[in-house]
């Protein structure tokens, strides 16, 4: 009998007062998507408990790396992200250490003070026992390449730990020459979960390498979501400006070495084939992107249902091998963050 695979999925969004609070307080839009009001998307985003947990169930998912839903804290003024983000840590490892069975977390860290930045991941690692940390590509209109990121990598990296990254919507001027003037709100589903997020920060990820940041720090382990935010499937065509960006390495072998991708809850197997030849199974993990890809909801798509079991079976009738399937599973995940809960904070206490 073939032994049940351990599912632990990395996209796994919350809504915390602390940070629904200080959006509020900075203007940002109060709708069900973020956590406001009494949508069962928004009640599923502030739920952390029994919801949540039956959701889990019904989905085949193991263990919930819980991060704050996009942007987090990263658009919030400097001083601002540094107290919240030290708040929104705090709670996350209080319900991290009141079930650890079912829930590990990523860290808040507010780039918008990138010293602090850096202090608030080794505190959330070191302390908390938080395995990596939950960014989301541009702080405002500061690409994620910007030379003072450098010290947050170099944590990062010395810390051993991954920085997953989740898109958020285009700047201001994109939007308006991409996405305006569409019938039926198109072009706002086009500028976000139908297209938009995934240009903005696979453009990102490629900035980073072509701005040299893991040649300056080769040991820096990225999570991409959404098979890759498109990156992967243009890697042929991108790959010829790595001589003139002097890389030290053709571009395919920086998402073989430095990145790890999973699905984000898209239940595509083309995706998933294609991923693995281009990376490899030993660089894929799983996600679920919940609650977004939670349920059949109007004008729903059926490759973003992870409900009814989905989740899991999706995996378990991937293409690959028991033991390709386990190490997507789970097992790459501990072998990339293992050593963190064997030494973090809460982990360790409990």
């Amino acid at each position: 009998m073939t032994e049940k695979i351990r599912i632990t999925a990395l996209e796994e969004h919350v809504a915390l007062p602390v940070v629904l609070d200080a959006w509020a307080r900075a203007g940002v839009p109060q709708i069900p998507q973020l956590g406001f009001g009494d949508d069962p998307i928004a009640r599923r985003l502030r739920d952390v408990g029994g919801r949540r947990l039956a959701d889990m169930d019904d989905q085949g998912v193991d263990v919930a790396v819980l991060s704050l839903a996009t942007p987090g804290v990263q658009n919030l003024p400097a001083a601002d992200a540094v107290s919240v983000a030290r708040e929104a840590n705090d709670v996350l490892a209080e319900i991290v250490a009141g079930n650890p069975r079912r829930f590990q977390a990523f860290a808040a860290v507010p780039t918008s003070a990138p010293g602090a930045a850096a202090a608030e991941l080794e505190r959330a690692v070191t302390r908390l026992g938080f395995r990596g940390a939950m960014l989301y590509g541009r702080t405002g209109t500061k690409p994620a390449d910007a030379p003072e990121f450098d010290d947050l990598y170099a944590t990062a990296e010395r810390l051993r730990v991954p920085l997953h990254f989740h898109p958020q919507t285009p700047v201001p001027g994109v939007m308006d020459a991409y996405y305006s003037g569409l019938p039926g709100g198109v072009g706002a589903g086009l500028a976000t979960a139908g297209l938009g997020w995934y240009y903005d920060l696979g453009v990102q990820y490629l900035r980073m390498i072509f701005s040299g940041v893991f040649d300056r720090r080769p040991g820096l382990q990225v999570i991409a979501g959404h098979w890759g935010e498109v990156v992967l499937f243009y890697l042929d065509h991108t790959g010829i400006l790595a001589h003139g960006a002097k890389l030290e390495r053709p571009l395919a072998d920086y998402f073989r070495q430095n990145f790890w991708i999973t699905g984000s809850g898209t239940v595509s197997e083309r995706y998933l084939r294609w991923t693995a030849e281009v990376v490899g199974t030993e660089r894929m993990m799983y996600a679920t992107d919940y609650p977004y890809t939670f349920g059949t909801r109007p004008g729903g798509f059926p490759f973003l249902d992870t409900s009814g079991g989905v989740a899991r079976s999706f995996l378990e009738q991937a293409p690959f091998t028991e033991a390709e399937k386990a190490a997507v599973g789970s097992g790459n995940w501990e072998r990339l963050t293992g050593h963190v809960a064997a030494h973090g904070g809460h982990e360790r206490a409990v």
